[in-house]
C-alpha cells in the first residue's frame, strides 16, 4: 500500500487526535482511583496505558465503522474534509485540556465532521438519520453514568452497613481491576474513532477500494491512545478527581464499576460513547446518592456548558479549516 503526502497528513492527524483523546481521557480512567488513594497518579496512568494498548486490539472495529460511515455521506469524505474535521476536533480538545475541563473528544470529532461536510457539500453531505443514532448514543451514555452511579452507590451503601472500615483496603485493591477494565473499554472505544477516520481517508485517497481497518492502522491507534493516557492530563485529572467532591475508596469503586460496564458495553455494541462524560456523570451520580449537597453542582454546570458548546465550536473551526485547506490546494 503506497500513500501520497496528503494521505500521510491524514494519518498523522488521525494519530494526533487519538493521542490527544487519550491524554484528555486519562482523567476519566484513573481520576477516581487516584483521588481515593488507591494508587498514585503516575503508577495509575502507566497501568491504564498498558490496558489501553490491549483494548483496541481485543474489541473489534464496530465503533470505527460508525464514525467512518455513519456521520457523513462516504462520497463526501474527501481528504480535505477529513483533515479539517480532525484538526477542528483537535483544536477544541487541546483548549479543553489546557483549561482542565473534561470535555468530549467524541463530540468534538462529530462536530468537526459535520462542519467540514457542510462546508464541502451542504446539508446533503451529512447523514442526518444515521447522525440521530450517533447523538442518541452520545446522549444516553452520560445519562446512564449518572443513573448507574447513583444506583451502584445506593446498593453499596446497603451492603456497607454490615462492613467495617477495614473494607477500604480491599476496595482500593479492587480499583486496580476496575481501572484496567475502564482502560480496556476506553482504549477500544476511543481508539476506534481514529481508526475510522484513517480508514475513511484510505478509501478517499484510493489506497483501499473499500472501507476496512488495516492491521497497521489498528496497532498505530492503539499505541497512540496508550501513550496519551500514560502521559496523562494532570489539570483535568485534578478536576475529575478532586473538584466535584471528596472521593473515598467506596466512591472510587462505585464510579469505576459503573464506567467500566458502560464503556465495555458501548464498545461491543458499536456505540461511540464518551468516556469523559460517562466517568464524570458517574461521579455526580455516586456523590448525590449519599446526599445532593455533597456534590459541587457549580462544577457540573461548567462541565455541562463545555459539553454543549463542543459540537458547534468544533463544527465552526472545521468549516473554516476546510475552506483554508481548499485555498491551498488540499482536495
Amino acid at each position: 500500500m503506497r500513500l501520497d503526502a496528503a494521505t500521510w497528513l491524514l494519518v498523522g492527524a488521525g494519530l494526533g487526535f487519538t493521542f490527544l483523546n487519550g491524554y484528555n481521557g486519562s482523567a476519566s480512567v484513573v481520576g477516581s482511583m487516584v483521588a481515593s488513594g488507591a494508587m498514585n497518579a503516575r503508577r495509575a496512568l502507566l497501568l491504564a496505558g498498558a490496558a489501553e494498548l490491549c483494548g483496541p486490539l481485543l474489541f473489534g472495529v464496530a465503533v470505527a465503522g460508525t464514525i467512518g460511515r455513519g456521520v457523513v455521506d462516504p462520497g463526501q469524505l474527501t481528504l480535505a474534509v477529513l483533515v479539517a474535521a480532525i484538526l477542528g476536533a483537535v483544536a477544541w480538545s487541546a483548549v479543553a485540556g489546557w483549561i482542565g475541563v473534561p470535555t468530549s473528544s467524541t463530540h468534538a470529532l462529530v462536530g468537526g465532521l459535520i462542519g467540514a461536510a457542510l462546508a464541502a457539500g451542504g446539508t446533503g453531505a451529512v447523514l442526518w438519520r444515521s447522525l440521530a443514532g450517533v447523538f442518541l448514543a452520545l446522549g444516553a451514555a452520560p445519562a446512564l453514568g449518572l443513573v448507574g452511579g447513583y444506583a451502584y452507590m445506593k446498593a453499596m451503601m446497603r451492603v456497607g452497613v454490615f462492613l467495617t472500615p477495614a473494607v477500604n483496603v480491599y476496595l482500593k485493591r479492587a480499583q486496580i481491576v476496575t481501572s484496567a477494565l475502564i482502560a480496556l473499554g476506553h482504549g477500544a472505544n476511543e481508539a476506534q474513532k481514529g481508526m475510522g477516520l484513517i480508514a475513511a481517508g484510505l478509501v478517499a485517497s484510493g489506497a483501499t477500494d473499500r472501507f476496512y481497518v488495516p492491521g497497521w492502522v489498528q496497532l498505530a491507534c492503539a499505541v497512540a491512545i496508550a501513550l496519551g493516557v500514560a502521559l496523562g492530563g494532570q489539570t483535568t485529572l485534578r478536576t475529575v478527581g478532586a473538584r466535584i467532591f471528596t472521593i473515598r475508596p467506596v466512591h472510587g469503586f462505585a464510579v469505576q464499576g459503573t464506567t467500566a460496564l458502560i464503556m465495555v458495553g458501548a464498545s461491543l455494541l458499536g456505540g461511540p460513547a464518551s468516556t469523559n462524560q460517562v466517568a464524570t456523570s458517574a461521579i455526580f451520580g455516586v456523590g448525590s446518592a449519599e446526599r445532593l449537597t455533597k456534590v459541587r453542582w457549580e462544577v457540573g454546570e461548567a462541565i455541562l456548558t463545555a459539553w454543549l458548546v463542543t459540537v458547534p465550536t468544533a463544527a465552526l473551526v472545521a468549516a473554516l479549516l476546510y475552506w483554508a485547506g481548499r485555498a491551498v490546494g488540499l482536495r
